[in-house]
């Protein structure tokens, strides 16, 4: 009998779940990293990337910004700041976004590089989640 993830994907608003995943991966602090049926138990730390939930037909991709997976008795639990799905990233808003954070840089202030350096960062990411669902959806 083959064996299948249960994931859940909670956000502070939002929860997702999703039973009879093939596989998954998510942005680890120290790398991207993959969770099959029968993972040993794992608590990490995530950072700014993609978690991809893989289906024997499909696949599921979010662009997030930080939290913690939890892996155990191949149930996994995604605890995120925030998640958006490919599908519903607004790529417009996510370029004007960058755009306002490359900005920001110029300024060369300090209090401003930090925070204009996180949202480079999650803006970037969500353009590259969404490019990457627009594609393999179009092929």
């Amino acid at each position: 009998m083959d064996k299948n993830l249960k994931i859940e994907v909670a956000t502070p608003s939002d929860k997702r779940s999703y039973e009879n995943a093939v596989s998954c991966s998510a942005p680890g602090i120290l790398g991207q990293f993959q969770v099959l049926p029968g993972h040993t138990a794992l608590v990490s730390a995530l950072g700014i990337g993609e978690v991809k939930i893989e289906f024997s037909d499909k696949t599921q991709s979010y662009a997030v910004s930080g939290g913690f997976v939890e892996v155990l008795n191949d149930n996994v639990l995604f605890l995120l700041e925030t998640a958006e799905e490919a599908e519903g990233i607004d790529t417009d808003r996510a370029e004007k976004a960058r755009k306002r954070a490359e900005d920001r840089l110029q300024e060369r202030s300090k209090i401003n590089a930090v925070r204009a350096e996180a949202a480079l960062a999650r803006a970037t990411n969500r353009l590259k989640v969404a490019k990457k669902s627009k594609s393999s959806a179009s092929a």
